[in-house]
């Protein structure tokens, strides 16, 4: 659903562009959708942690688990 409304946002920038729009709207809309990208990417970070790092922990993969999370949280926070 978060995805959808960020596709949403983002043709609507398209369009925006495409009718030579006021730029300060245009950077209103992008600010808009980078913090939509910025809240599905924690809400795929809560999820990631709470199905497949806490079922690697189960299965005895915890510090594999725990490693792969590290290296995805590191390159979110580079990114950001």
């Amino acid at each position: 659903h978060r995805l959808s409304r960020i596709m949403g946002h983002i043709a609507g920038v398209k369009r925006m562009l495409q009718a030579h729009k006021d730029c300060d709207g245009i950077i209103i809309q992008m600010a808009a959708i980078r913090s939509a990208i910025d809240q599905a990417t924690l809400k795929l970070l809560e999820g990631h942690m709470e199905t497949c790092v806490a079922e690697s922990l189960k299965n005895g993969k915890g510090p594999e688990a725990l490693f792969r999370f590290k290296t995805a949280l590191s390159q979110v926070l580079k990114h950001s």
